[in-house]
Order: C-alpha cells, then sequence, then structure tokens
C-alpha cells in the first residue's frame, strides 16, 4: 500500500491460510506481484482487506452437479467433511444468490448452453471451480461426439480439481485457493476486479457458438 513518495511501501501479502501449505502458489505469487506493482492508497487498501475477508469466508456455491463428481461434493458438505467451517455452506438453488459454482460432472454438448445461463445469471463478481476429469478435459468420454472438451472453453475457470472423482479434501483444496484468490483482489480497484470485458464476453460467445455448432 502507498501514501506517498516518501512514505514506504507495504507490499501485499497472501493472508489468513500458512502459505507452506499449499504447492501450487505460482499464480498466486503473479496476482500478488501485479497488485505490489501498482499500489493503492491507506484508505482503499484497509476497506479491499476487510471485503474481501468478509467474501472469501461466505462464498455461496450454485448447487449444480450432473454426474459422479456431485456425489463427492455431498460428502464435503456432510458432517465428516463439513464445509461449513469454512464458510461454504450455502449452497444456492439459484444462480442470483449464488458466488461460484462448482461444475462437478460430465458437461455434454447439450448440456453446454444451460451452464452457460446460469453464469451468466450469476452475479459479478462470480467464480469457477472445475472439479473431475470429465469437467476438465472431458475424462473417459474426450474422444466422444457429444462430450465439451473442458469447460474452460465456454466459461473462465478459476480453479481446476482434477480426479476421477476427486476425494472431498482434494474439493476442500481447492475451495481454499478459491479463498486465497478472492482475498488478494482489490474491490475497489481495478487490478484483478472481477469483471469480464465486452472484448472478452464477445469472444467467450463466439467460442460457444463455434463449439455447440
Amino acid at each position: 500500500m502507498e501514501i506517498g513518495k516518501s512514505k514506504k511501501k507495504e507490499l501485499v501479502k497472501i493472508k489468513s491460510i500458512p502459505y507452506d501449505e499449499f504447492k501450487n502458489n505460482d499464480y498466486l505469487e503473479e496476482m500478488v506481484r501485479e497488485l505490489n506493482e501498482n499500489g493503492t492508497n491507506v484508505i482503499v487498501g484497509v476497506l479491499d482487506e476487510a471485503i474481501n475477508w468478509g467474501r472469501g469466508n461466505s462464498l455461496w456455491p450454485l448447487t449444480f452437479a450432473t454426474s459422479c463428481c456431485g456425489i463427492e461434493f455431498m460428502a464435503v458438505g456432510a458432517a465428516r467433511y463439513d464445509m461449513a467451517r469454512f464458510g461454504l455452506e450455502v449452497a444456492r438453488a439459484s444462480p442470483r444468490q449464488a458466488d461460484f459454482i462448482m461444475v462437478a460432472g460430465t458437461i455434454t454438448d447439450k448440456m453446454a448452453p444451460v451452464l452457460k445461463r446460469l453464469y451468466d445469471q450469476m452475479a459479478d463478481p462470480k467464480y469457477v471451480i472445475a472439479v473431475g476429469g470429465c469437467t476438465i478435459s472431458g475424462g473417459p468420454f474426450k474422444h466422444s461426439y457429444h462430450v465439451v472438451k473442458g469447460i474452460d472453453q465456454i466459461l473462465p475457470v478459476d480453479v481446476f480439481i482434477p480426479g476421477c472423482p476427486p476425494r472431498p479434501e482434494a474439493m476442500l483444496y481447492g475451495m481454499m485457493q478459491l479463498q486465497r484468490k478472492v482475498k488478494l483482489q482489490r474491490f475497489f480497484g481495478d487490478v484483478n476486479k472481477k469483471e469480464v470485458s465486452e472484448r472478452e464476453y464477445e469472444e467467450m460467445m463466439k467460442r460457444d457458438m463455434t463449439a455447440n455448432s
């Protein structure tokens, strides 16, 4: 955070969760570097930290599962793993009340426009977690004619959770990574603010139409 040219700059750091417990920090380190280069003022910095703390600890997932990864997601919400410990337990049935969508399962070409519509109906800032091999790359159905070869072709994915299906611990790890990413964003600033420009939206729509044609 930058007060003035004569003052010392306070660097942005990944807070809340111990850094050494995570192995894949590269993309978060890149976000930290960009934030430190651009800087911000003290008032905005404090507000960003407070708002992002609240946002990161109260992410509401959209109820969405199409195959066996959905069973693992149910286990994450049950008593043994209990995602309520991380403030993630309020799964919503309406995209207008959800903060992120966990795409858990196979997405067919017929289902892709429905998934895209649900994503478009979510309010900004919104996030996407791709769960399992089928969602990430098509999985065992990647050579079939009717399965989307990765939802990153139609949606901007924030966190990938590999596995077939991934265990509940892996899902919790991915959710925690999303929390860390949210806490690094500048809610009032322009760096890393979760907004899609008009040009990016048009490109996504073109890719969507091409994939479904």
